[in-house]
C-alpha cells in the first residue's frame, strides 16, 4: 500500500477527531475535516493557522452527516487517498433508538465506504468503532473464571433488542456501534465475494472510555466537555462538594492522544489492513482513583472535612482487555491514568 498524502477525517471538530487531525498534521500530511457546524469548522481552522495558510488543512460542512441521503463525493475531490471515519451519533437523550442512534451510525459508515469505492483514489479507511461493540454484559456477569476480551469478540445484542423502545439509550448505543461496524465489514466482504475491485482496505479501532485534554472547540466551559471527560469533571465537583462519586461501567480506558496515534498508525501500516483492534491501556481505573489524583494535585478540589465517607470503589478484575496487540502491531504506548487526569484538569481549570 502506497503511503497516503491527503486524508479526510470525518467528525474533525469532535473530541477524538480533532486529535487525529493534529496528529496527522504533526506528521506532515494534508488533512480535510468534515463538520456539521460551520462555526466549529472555522474555529478549527483558526486554531491551526500555519496548516491552514499552508493549504495543509481545510474543512467541509456536511449538514446532515448521518442522514440516509448523504453524499460524500464532493468531500473526496482533490486527491483524497485515505479516510479516518470518526463521526458517529452519541446521545443518551433519545426518543427513538433506531432512528436517532442505530440507523444514523449505519448510514454514516455506508456513505463513507460508498463514496470511497466510487472515488477509486482511497487506499485505506480507518473507522472508529468502540469497545461498546465488543462488550458482552451478560458474559461478564455470568463468567465463572477470568477471561480477556479480544478483537474477535462482539457484543451479543440483537438488532431488535437494540432498537426496542423499551431498551435504554445506553444499551442502544452499544447496538449502534456493533451494527455500524458490522455494516462496514459486510460492505468490504460483499465486494470481495462479488469479485469487485475495491481500491481500499479497512481497519477498525474499538476503544473503551476515552479521556484526556481537548483540542476541539468547546462551548460553555467545563459543561461543554464531551461525555467521557465530563465524567471526570463531575468527579472533581463531587469531591469538592463532598458528594458521592459516579461509578464506571467498565474499568477500561485509553488516553485520547494515544488513540489518535493508533488511528494514524492504522492508516499507515500496510500490515494493519483488514484488522480490528482494541486500543486500551492495561491500567484499569475507577472514579475513586480519579478523585484521589485530583485531590492530590489540585487543592481546590479536596474533599471537605466532615463530608460523608464515600463507599470504596473496587477495581473490576473479573475480566481483561487485549490492548497489547494494538500496542505491539501499531507501535504505540499508553500513558498512565494519572497523567491523563492531570493534563485534562489543568486545561479545564483554565476554561
Amino acid at each position: 500500500m502506497a503511503c497516503p498524502t491527503h486524508i479526510l477525517v470525518t467528525g474533525a471538530t469532535g473530541f477524538i477527531g480533532a486529535h487525529v487531525v493534529d496528529t496527522l498534521l504533526s506528521r506532515g500530511f494534508r488533512v480535510r475535516g468534515t463538520t456539521r457546524s460551520k462555526a466549529k469548522g472555522e474555529a478549527m481552522l483558526a486554531a491551526r493557522p500555519r496548516a491552514t495558510q499552508a493549504s495543509r488543512l481545510d474543512c467541509v460542512v456536511i449538514d446532515d452527516f448521518l442522514g440516509p441521503e448523504l453524499d460524500l463525493s464532493s468531500a473526496l475531490k482533490g486527491g483524497i487517498d485515505a479516510i479516518v471515519h470518526v463521526a458517529s451519533p452519541f446521545t443518551y437523550d433519545t426518543q427513538n433508538n433506531e432512528a436517532e442512534l442505530i440507523l444514523p451510525a449505519i448510514n454514516g459508515v455506508k456513505a463513507v465506504l460508498s463514496a470511497a469505492a466510487e472515488a477509486q483514489t482511497v487506499k485505506r479507511v480507518v473507522i472508529t468503532s468502540s469497545f461498546a461493540a465488543v462488550l458482552d454484559v451478560e458474559r461478564a456477569r455470568k463468567a465463572s473464571q477470568y477471561f480477556t476480551y479480544t478483537a474477535d469478540d462482539w457484543n451479543s445484542l440483537t438488532y431488535d433488542a437494540a432498537a426496542d423502545p423499551k431498551t435504554s439509550a445506553v444499551v442502544a448505543y452499544r447496538g449502534s456501534k456493533k451494527f455500524a461496524e458490522l455494516a462496514a465489514w459486510e460492505f468490504v466482504n460483499n465486494f470481495e465475494c462479488r469479485g469487485g475491485g475495491l481500491s481500499f482496505d479497512l481497519v477498525t479501532l474499538c476503544p473503551p472510555m476515552t479521556f484526556g485534554p481537548v483540542v476541539h472547540p468547546v462551548v460553555g466551559g467545563p459543561l461543554g466537555l464531551n461525555d467521557s471527560n465530563s465524567q471526570l469533571w463531575k468527579v472533581a465537583i463531587a469531591s469538592q462538594q463532598g458528594n458521592e462519586l459516579p461509578v464506571a461501567r467498565v474499568p477500561f480506558w485509553v488516553d485520547v492522544r494515544d488513540l489518535a496515534q493508533a488511528h494514524v498508525e492504522a492508516l499507515l501500516r500496510p500490515e494493519a489492513g483488514g484488522k480490528r483492534y482494541l486500543v486500551a491501556s492495561q491500567e484499569r481505573f475507577t472514579y475513586e482513583m480519579a478523585a484521589e489524583i485530583i485531590e492530590h494535585e489540585f487543592p481546590n478540589f479536596v474533599r471537605p472535612e466532615g463530608a460523608p465517607v464515600v463507599e470504596r470503589q473496587v477495581v473490576d478484575e473479573s475480566h481483561g482487555i487485549d490492548g497489547e496487540t494494538a500496542a505491539r502491531e501499531l507501535g504505540i504506548s499508553y500513558r498512565a491514568f494519572r497523567e491523563t487526569v492531570v493534563d485534562l484538569m489543568r486545561q479545564v481549570g483554565a476554561m
